[in-house]
């Protein structure tokens, strides 16, 4: 919706993707990176998260990190550059001039069988 836009982008920012969990030096999870509840964050979880982030934006289209290491080493922390000094996009990344098919594509799941699947789920839940 928005490829055509000069004001305005949607990026995908895949830092997290192939992210695993945080280990100690026993090879057990750093639980320093979790809160009380071992589900969220905590601030040293967050903070990682917000540096893998950063640097995502940072980084081209098509090369973006989808990973986040956890070592808490602040050294990572990337800084725009003169030749950059902007947060990538998929125009100024060199896609913009790209031949993209923004039509919209048929659904490979005819209609009907998502209404059936539904139906089917509430009848073997309520059994």
């Amino acid at each position: 919706r928005y490829e055509q836009r000069e004001d305005f982008a949607v990026v995908i920012q895949p830092f997290f993707r192939n992210t695993l969990l945080p280990l100690d030096s026993t090879s057990k999870p750093d639980m320093s990176f979790f809160a009380a509840d071992c589900f969220h964050f905590s601030v040293r979880g967050y903070a990682e998260m917000a540096m893998a982030l950063w640097n995502n934006m940072l980084e081209p289209v098509g090369e973006k990190q989808t990973y986040n290491n956890f070592t808490h080493d602040r050294s990572k922390l990337r800084c725009p550059n003169p030749e950059k000094p902007f947060l990538s996009t998929r125009r100024n990344s060199g896609f913009g001039n790209s031949e993209l098919s923004l039509e919209r594509t048929e659904s490979s799941v005819p209609y009907w069988a998502v209404i059936v699947t539904a139906v089917a789920g509430v009848l073997v839940g309520s059994l």
